[in-house]
């Protein structure tokens, strides 16, 4: 029975230690990390692409087109009031004319086909657009201000961010090159543990112990380039820039 039990804990020992080195090769034989390092273009580039692609600031923009060209047409509506008029008339028309002679009027009547026509200048003065002018040109220039200021402002805005997102690849960048370098040499000491392991030169909870290490090392690159991915896809998509 005590032999029983001895072969079936060596047995399950045996089963232990072979699923840790299976295990171990997997992380051996995978790929030597590479390096992440990007060409990242300037923080100044970077800026002014991203205020080119920022759709809102582009339809703030064309809002204050749209405000100007309403100052211009407020300048000038005062020309509304002056203009030309003009009137042509072409059919049968019947013409009265008087004749006075030594006392006696003589009226003579016609009848013609022709064309009449008739041109003038016409000159309007209205009470209300003459006191208000003034006003409506006054509140049309402090609307294009207000456009400018909150163009100012939003520019302001994606220009903190930009710096932000940029910042924060940089240092994702270290992050995962510090990583991906304590993930090589955990890796090699991975390696060397292995072969003392099957030297009989470390026992097996030592060897357990750096697996368990090795393990956590390579969590920790994954997850750092995954922060590392996602900070260069959002800077991408704010300033419309491919970085490699």
């Amino acid at each position: 029975m005590k032999n029983s039990l001895k072969t079936l804990a060596l047995l399950l020992v045996a089963l232990f230690v072979n699923t840790i080195v299976n295990a171990q090769d997997s992380i051996v034989s995978s790929k030597e990390p590479e390096s992440f390092r990007l060409i990242i273009p300037k923080l100044e580039v970077l800026i002014d692409s991203a205020w080119a692609n920022n759709g809102l600031l582009g339809y703030r923009k064309d809002q204050i087109e749209v405000k100007k060209s309403n100052l211009k047409s407020k300048r000038r509506n005062w020309t509304r009031n002056f203009g030309i008029a003009a009137d042509s008339r072409y059919g049968t028309f019947n013409n009265v004319s008087t004749n006075d002679t030594g006392g006696n009027t003589v009226n003579l009547a016609s009848t013609t086909t022709q064309l009449n026509y008739s041109v003038g200048f016409f000159l309007k003065i209205p009470v209300f657009d003459i006191l208000h002018r003034k006003a409506d040109v006054k509140q049309a220039q402090a609307e294009i201000s207000q456009a400018e200021n909150y163009v100012k402002f939003q520019k302001n805005e994606i220009k903190e961010t930009v710096i932000k997102y940029y910042e924060d690849l940089l240092l994702k960048q270290n992050l995962l090159e510090l990583k991906a370098k304590n993930f090589g040499n955990a890796k090699v000491s991975m390696e060397m543990a292995e072969k003392e392991y099957k030297n009989g030169l470390i026992p097996i909870y030592e060897y357990v112990r750096l697996f368990d290490i090795t393990a956590r090392i390579e969590a920790e690159y994954e997850q750092a380039k995954s922060a590392f991915m996602l900070s260069k896809q959002l800077l991408e998509n704010l300033t419309g820039i491919t970085i490699k």
